[in-house]
């Protein structure tokens, strides 16, 4: 009897066993490679938006740039045009220009002075031409050394437009018209009055080296040296100052 409740709980309790086992635990290697394609397929998802979001900025990038081109295009087809427009106006006026002192000259007022002629005393090269055409005439005979003629050109066009755009160049060529023939005294006086009468113009640095130079060649070498030591100091980034030095630095070898 014993034996046999013996041998029925042992089969109770095996069965019990049974009853309760565990269920088999999954392989942890196929869980890791599980996790890990899990994660991989994640960040190709990912890689593959973010290529997408890439190309379509890359894509409006493009896009803004072939706007900016057209636009560009655009502007220098204009600024052509444009160009073209103002190059048309300036040949029309240069041309009228010229076709105006062509008829002066024709008339003989110029024509004589220019020629070879004389200039009557109070008359202007160009007698009913504007100031430019005048103040042209006054220049060319400069360039050919008719110093006299010059001089008494300038002087004309300084009484009859003294409110011309050009009437601090015209000071100065006179001065130079005096320089350049060899009468430096008047020539200081008219370079004065460039400085003087027109201090904004363009030309003030030029006058006071010539005046340096005129004192240079009146042997007046304080004066001359004081002149263009203040071209370099007043003007230092001239052309004029540049000249000031190399007369200076003849002076200095000179020994005056």
């Amino acid at each position: 009897m014993r034996g046999a409740i013996t041998t029925a709980g042992v089969a109770l309790l095996l069965g019990g066993c049974a009853l309760f086992e565990p269920p088999p635990q999954e392989d942890p290697v196929q869980v890791r490679l599980a996790e890990l394609d899990r994660r991989l397929q994640n960040i190709e998802r990912i890689v593959e938006n973010q290529s997408l979001v890439q190309l379509t900025q890359k894509v409006a990038e493009l896009e803004r740039r072939a706007d900016q081109l057209q636009g560009r295009d655009e502007e220098l087809e204009y600024e052509s045009e444009d160009t073209a427009e103002r190059q048309r106006l300036l040949y029309a006026d240069l041309d009228s220009r010229i076709q105006e002192l062509e008829r002066s000259l024709q008339s003989g007022g110029s024509a004589s002075v220019l020629e070879g002629g004389t200039l009557p005393p109070g008359q202007l090269p160009v007698p009913e031409g504007t100031d430019r055409d005048n103040y042209q005439v006054a220049f060319e005979l400069l360039k050919e050394e008719r110093y006299d003629m010059a001089a008494a050109s300038f002087q004309e066009f300084l009484v009859a437009f003294p409110d011309s755009e050009l009437v601090d160049n015209a000071q100065y060529w006179l001065a130079e018209s005096y320089y350049a023939s060899g009468d430096f005294d008047q020539a200081l006086r008219d370079f004065q009055t460039v400085i003087d009468e027109y201090p904004q113009s363009s030309k003030v640095p030029d006058a006071l080296l010539k005046m340096g130079l005129c004192n240079y060649s009146l042997q007046r070498w304080d004066a001359a040296r004081e002149t263009l030591t203040r071209v370099q100091q007043d003007y230092a980034e001239t052309t004029a100052a540049r000249l000031a030095g190399q007369y200076l630095g003849r002076m200095d070898s000179e020994g005056v």
